[in-house]
């Protein structure tokens, strides 16, 4: 078990059942839950540890379980109460909602209230690699390109473009380049370095793959 945080900014995840028309009246302060572990982890108080971890994870370690990791791991969790209790620290709570499809909603705690950060078509900020390989794969299960391009690094996102671009442009007049068909496929060699290899399906041209 791993609580990588940095001494500068705490992200805490706050397990809350959202209903539509049904709000608490109050939000639980972040920082409380922050401070209570950082407290539980400078005792390696195992015990105290478990009490805050969601019942998911609760589940999944057990009692035992969370006090061989706590065991384990007394030197990371001193370090890492540290780093919660040093002046300055910032708590940022968030929330998430997943659904049935695998999609999710995230939303971040400002002032006092719950804000959409990610959603579908809502730029995403992925905290860790896993996030941003979530977002990767969302977007490839909704065959969404623009998705896609928010996901992708600057540098990368610009290659691509550039690349499809290149392709566009090379397929501007299509009945002026050069088909070598044999049967029932055909390839075509594209202006700016492109091939597209296509493939004749019950009498219809089909495309089958693109460099």
């Amino acid at each position: 078990m791993r609580f990588p945080v940095p001494a500068s900014q705490v992200t805490v995840g706050l397990l809350a059942g959202l209903a539509v028309g049904c709000a608490e009246p109050r939000i639980p302060d972040p920082k409380l839950a922050a401070t209570q572990y950082a407290e539980a982890a400078r005792s390696g108080d195992s015990e105290r540890i478990y009490a805050l971890l969601s019942r998911q994870a609760q589940r999944d370690f057990g009692r035992e379980g969370t006090r061989d990791l706590v065991r384990m791991s007394r030197a990371e969790l001193a370090r890492q109460a540290r780093g919660l209790l040093a002046a300055g620290v910032e708590v940022e709570a968030a929330a998430e909602i997943s659904f049935a499809d695998g999609e999710s909603a995230l939303f971040d705690l400002q002032g006092g209230a719950f804000r959409l950060s990610s959603l579908g078509t809502v730029p995403s900020r992925a905290r860790s690699p896993a996030e941003a390989l979530g977002d990767f794969r969302r977007a490839l299960a909704r065959r969404s390109y623009p998705a896609l391009l928010r996901v992708l690094s600057p540098e990368t996102r610009g290659a691509v473009e550039a690349d499809l671009k290149s392709l566009v442009e090379g397929l501007a007049n299509p009945d002026s380049l050069l088909v070598s068909v044999s049967g029932d496929n055909a390839v075509v060699e594209v202006p700016g370095g492109h091939q597209v290899k296509l493939r004749r399906v019950a009498g219809v041209w089909q495309i089958l793959d693109f460099d």
